[in-house]
């Protein structure tokens, strides 16, 4: 339980960071593509047109949360979405990755290790049972 109420203050998992300059988006004096994919058969996150986490472990992908992984949840919430509405899509659309960015990586590392160590306590429990 500690582990899941603390997660903001567990130990990141040491994912590798590639950030490679988007020529294009700079020139034009844009922020990044937002991108927020996973790969999960090779254990990459593309973040936006720049940034890449690898090493992401295979057991975050079977630590479900509902339907989905907790590394599922943070990527579709920090997409960009437009609002259907117009009067909101004018007045209210501020939210842009770019900003958040630095917060998605750390909270992704931290999730990735809340992650591996539940699947590791549960399937200790499981083998317990027998």
């Amino acid at each position: 339980m500690d582990l899941h109420i603390g997660y903001e203050t567990v130990e990141p998992w040491p994912l590798l960071r590639l950030d490679t300059p988007d020529e294009k988006a700079r020139e034009a004096g844009v922020a990044p593509k937002a991108v927020l994919k996973a790969d999960k058969d090779n254990g990459i996150i593309r973040l936006d047109s720049e940034t890449v986490l690898s090493g992401i472990p295979p057991e975050v992908w079977s630590y479900r949360l509902g339907n989905r992984s907790g590394l599922e949840w943070i990527l579709d919430q920090y997409k960009e979405k437009t609002p259907k509405d117009p009067t909101i899509r004018e007045k209210f659309n501020t939210y842009r990755f770019a900003d958040y960015k630095e917060h998605v990586i750390d909270l992704i590392a931290r999730v990735t290790r809340v992650s591996v160590e539940t699947v590791e306590i549960t399937e200790a429990m499981k083998s317990a049972k027998r």
